[in-house]
């Protein structure tokens, strides 16, 4: 077993309050918010961190395409029967559907309301 543990994962952003609350209010976790201009966290169950960070002159990822580079994306666990609920609450928070699966995927791909793509996703079996 190694002696390295993911931390936090950290995102870059325009504004990290505003994100920091898109998150918290999608995952039903709560914002962390030490007072830095710059970076502002969220936490869930069992310590899981999420960070957002503030970069001037920030360019959103360009999805699909490789322009900007999406770098990362995060993909998140819906059961199927919750799919449609979960994308009303992630549209309603300010996500914008970009890709939808009509049955075909097991995923929709969203871009948050800084423009870094996200996934719903069906629980993979482990």
């Amino acid at each position: 077993m190694s002696s390295i543990s993911l931390g936090v994962v950290a995102v870059d952003c325009p504004d990290p309050r505003a994100l920091a609350r898109f998150y918290a209010e999608m995952l039903g976790w709560e914002v962390v918010d030490d007072g830095r201009a710059d970076w502002v966290e969220v936490t869930g169950p069992g310590g899981r961190t999420l960070a957002f960070q503030q970069v001037e002159d920030y360019r959103p990822p360009q999805w699909p395409g490789q322009e900007t580079p999406q770098q990362l994306h995060l993909d998140f666990d819906v059961p199927r029967e919750s799919l449609d609920e979960a994308e009303r609450k992630v549209v309603a928070l300010g996500a914008r559907p970009v890709q939808h699966d009509e049955g075909k995927r097991d995923f929709r791909v969203y871009l948050d309301p800084a423009g870094h793509p996200f996934c719903l996703c069906f629980p993979k079996e482990r």
